[in-house]
């Protein structure tokens, strides 16, 4: 890391979005720290993604945090006996994380201020996406007003940044962003059911929307399929 390399911590879990927005935190110049979070999903494979994704796109250094979130349950991707939706519901579905988001962010924050960093990104998308209402705009500006509050680092005038940057593309436009990076999306996992060789059903929310995204973005889809 050269000093001219701001340090930044990435929520990277492993999935096409998070992924591309590790390229671009690393093509504006930050030293990336990434952070994955074993909160009990049921799609562990994408953890191993994670991996493999930090390690490609050079992140200074890659942190698993253990997070039970699956003690609390209330998603489908955290309890078993829910099943996952292999069609489009209506409403915010039941894969939606109770609190995830602001969770993880607000660990992401505290690994930022041990780093000095005063930059923490996450890929939230609020266009194509499943109806999650932490993925919405209101929901990073209303968090880094609290990260500025609630801080050392904010109370001694560092200003926090959130970064959102796919937060008005298209998975398409996602895509094809990550393509001009360099990002292997082959590497990354998206399925809210994937096995443990990250080979996914097809069927789910998340599937859907990225291979609608490959489509659309006139790429070939790199994704093993069950």
């Amino acid at each position: 890391m050269t000093p001219a390399m701001k340090p930044a911590v990435i929520l990277l879990s492993g999935g096409l979005d998070s992924a591309t927005v590790l390229a671009i935190a690393r093509e504006a110049g930050y030293a990336c720290h990434a952070l994955s979070l074993d909160y009990g999903q049921r799609h562990t494979a994408e953890l191993a993604a994670a991996a493999r994704v930090a390690k490609s796109l050079g992140a200074v250094e890659h942190r698993v945090m253990r997070l039970g979130l699956g003690d609390i349950g209330g998603s489908a991707l955290t309890d078993a006996s829910i099943a996952v939706p292999e069609s489009p519901t209506a409403g915010i579905p039941v894969t939606y994380v109770p609190a995830r988001n602001t969770v993880m962010l607000a660990l992401a924050l505290a690994w930022s201020e041990v780093l000095g960093s005063r930059d923490i990104f996450i890929g939230v998308n609020a266009v194509d996406y499943s109806g999650y209402p932490d993925c919405r705009p209101e929901f990073i500006e209303a968090f880094e007003r609290m990260a500025n509050l609630a801080t050392r680092a904010g109370v001694d005038g560092a200003q926090l940044n959130i970064h959102a940057p796919l937060q008005h593309l298209s998975k398409a436009e996602i895509i094809g962003r990550g393509i001009e990076l360099g990002v292997d999306y082959a590497q990354t996992v998206s399925c809210y059911q994937a096995d443990a060789d990250g080979r996914a059903c097809g069927l789910c929310d998340a599937c859907r929307l990225r291979r609608q995204g490959f489509e659309q973005a006139d790429v070939v889809d790199p994704t093993l399929y069950k």
